[in-house]
């Protein structure tokens, strides 16, 4: 993903690194989560403004960033390896999964 024309986004995080896919893995996200069509901005705006950060209890390279919606929490999950990160897929769920909270709001 040097090419920058194989880039949907380039975000930071308050974690100080930044988060990019590419639109072709976002398409795959859309197609597992179709939920998630036409919310691009929502995703983007959660890792850059969540209100929690969490790393994965399972992983310690997964970091969940977290923010409320109206009635839900909307969720992308990225992995930062080598300093780069990016998204390994995003969805909408009712709770917070357990892990370490490493950024509060």
């Amino acid at each position: 993903m040097n090419d920058d024309s194989s880039i949907l986004f380039a975000v930071a995080t308050p974690l100080g690194f930044i988060v990019r896919t590419s639109p072709e893995y976002w398409q795959k996200i859309v197609t597992k989560h179709p939920d998630l069509d036409g919310r691009l901005e929502l995703i983007k705006s959660t890792l850059a403004l969540p209100d929690e950060i969490r790393r994965s209890s399972r992983d310690g390279e997964i970091l969940l960033f977290y923010r409320a919606t109206d009635k839900r929490w909307v969720v992308a999950v990225a992995r930062r390896l080598n300093g780069d990160g990016f998204l390994v897929t995003a969805y909408q769920t009712d709770t917070i999964k357990e892990g370490e909270t490493i950024w509060p709001k």
